[in-house]
């Protein structure tokens, strides 16, 4: 009896049930995530080496800006970008050329012998780092089939991401301590290496075999909507709102709205826009967003609260963020235990109101007390953006067929970084406009008043060159109105992450993944067909 083309090909009952993790996959996580830390690491390591730097290399006030932001320019533009480009060629091969990239623009701006040069450097750095972060996410969700296994990896992911960035001062203050400033750049180099040589064994290759026509024009309209936005969000934190930032901003809105007309024209879109139709999907991303927002604002007015209000060193600093830090690790690593007795929704909901509430919590800081106040508040904002990143990357990677991993990861690192972004930007221009308006400078002349109304650091500064009594007052006031500045910022992230709470709880309520988790995954067959385990 002859047996039909198509029952021949029909696949097998068998195939369709995940694979569980090999001990080679749980290595490969161990190498992903080392790189994850290091990117994480050198976002934010660079701010405790910039007076050392810039006392060597002697930047402009503008070349010193480039310096620090050039770096997240070019790695949110890209992302998006490189998330399709990895779905194309191979994740893998896309990461060990993002961690040569990566390792040799790292020693380039260790030994910069001038500006332009460490701008180029921390360019390429971020061509480099665009390369890395989707692809080890997209690689997770191909190397993990079984979605309680993934989740746990997620969390490892997410803790090496949450857990370096914060990490960054405290390495960078011991290293300046016994070496010079190059060498924050140079703790990249032995783990890029180690990725290199470690990876091709450990890592499988994946990607999409049916990825379409690559549209350069897309590619070039998603640079030109992120770079803008992120460029004039950075300047209105630094330096307040300005009328020139608006055409630049206009230009980035602009871009983005003509490429999300372009994806629906086109067969093979770089970002498939039906996914934002979906309510997980949808959610995951704007929770994504939203939490970094709050937790990149308290990072930011808090680190300035310690060292200007409080008077601790950069080390002393980190130190008492700590606890806050390693909360949040703990959270990241929890959430996969969590999820196996509550749905997502409530775990992330639930975790959610608790950072409101430590953002509540920091209403209470004061002038000379606020420490213990400030680490239990850091404490409770950690279990939310712990549990937001592992859980909102899950259910990103989950929401769509392993082939597009790549592509989905992007969109959530996008949102990743636009959330840092903001959050420094708005929740900053919160606290700034209160601690302008309130500080106290009618005793100064012009100049010296004009200095002191630019940042709580510089009021402080020109504080110490004044007569005790004048500088005293000063510090007092500058203190004061900080504070208040702060509270303001505390109360708006409060209501923020309270809504973000409200928002999972009503659109995650019974479409949660518990059903996923009980049963084999629909895309199981394409991530077999798309992931190559040599």
């Amino acid at each position: 009896m002859s047996v039909s083309p198509a029952a021949s090909v029909q696949p097998n009952p068998d195939d369709l049930v995940p694979a569980g993790a090999t001990r080679r996959d749980w290595l490969g996580l161990v190498v992903l995530a080392g790189a994850v830390m290091l990117i994480a690491v050198d976002g934010t390591v660079l701010d405790i080496a910039l007076p050392f730097l810039s006392a060597d290399l002697r930047p402009s006030s503008t070349e010193l800006l480039w310096i620090i932001d050039v770096y997240s320019f070019v790695l949110a533009g890209l992302l998006v970008t490189m998330g399709t480009v990895g779905d194309r060629i191979g994740r893998r091969r896309l990461l060990l050329i993002g961690a040569v990239g990566f390792g040799l623009s790292s020693v380039l701006a260790a030994f910069a012998v001038d500006p332009a040069m460490m701008i180029a450097a921390r360019v390429l750095q971020g061509i480099s780092g665009a390369t890395l972060m989707p692809a080890t996410l997209g690689l997770i969700r191909t190397m993990f089939q079984v979605r309680r296994e993934r989740t746990l990896a997620i969390g490892v992911w997410g803790a090496m991401a949450g857990g370096g960035a914060a990490a960054g001062p405290l390495v960078g203050g011991w290293l300046l301590e016994h070496f010079w400033w190059g060498s924050v750049f140079l703790i990249n180099v032995p783990i890029m290496i180690a990725l290199v040589v470690v990876g091709p064994f450990t890592i499988p290759e994946s990607k999409d075999p049916e990825p379409g026509r690559f549209d350069v024009p897309s590619a070039a309209l998603s640079i030109l909507a992120i770079v803008p936005v992120v460029y004039a969000i950075k300047e209105t934190a630094a330096h307040g709102p300005h009328p020139s930032m608006i055409p630049v901003a206009l230009v980035g809105l602009a871009a983005g709205t003509v490429f999300v007309r372009r994806q629906g024209r086109l067969a093979a879109p770089m970002i498939d826009l039906t996914l934002f139709a979906q309510r997980r999907f949808s959610t995951a991303v704007a929770t994504n967003l939203l939490s970094v927002f709050a937790l990149a604002g308290v990072l930011f007015f808090g680190s300035q609260y310690l060292q200007s209000v409080l008077g601790t060193s950069p080390l002393e600093a980190g130190l008492i963020m700590l606890p806050g830090t390693a909360t949040s690790i703990v959270a990241s690593l929890a959430a996969a235990h969590l999820v196996r007795r509550w749905e997502s929704g409530t775990v992330l909901a639930v975790g959610l109101a608790v950072s409101a509430a430590g953002a509540l919590l920091l209403t209470r800081l004061g002038q000379t007390d606020g420490i213990a106040v400030f680490m239990a508040s850091f404490v409770l904002v950690g279990v939310g953006a712990g549990l937001a990143l592992t859980l909102t990357s899950d259910l990103v990677v989950a929401s769509v067929p392993a082939p597009r991993a790549g592509a989905a990861s992007a969109i959530s690192e996008t949102a990743y970084e636009l959330g840092i972004a903001l959050g420094v930007a708005l929740l900053g221009s919160v606290v700034m406009a209160v601690f302008r308006g309130g500080i106290d400078t009618s005793a100064l002349d012009p100049d010296t008043a004009s200095g002191a109304r630019e940042t709580i650091g510089e009021a402080v500064s020109l504080a110490r060159t004044l007569p005790a009594d004048l500088g005293d007052a000063l510090t007092s006031s500058a203190g004061a109105a900080f504070v208040d500045g702060m509270h303001v910022a505390a109360v708006a992230t409060a209501i923020v992450l309270a809504a973000n709470a409200l928002l999972v709880a009503l659109a995650l309520r019974g479409s949660d993944a518990g059903d996923a988790r009980a049963e084999p995954e629909s895309h199981s067959s394409g991530t077999h067909s798309s992931t190559t385990k040599e």
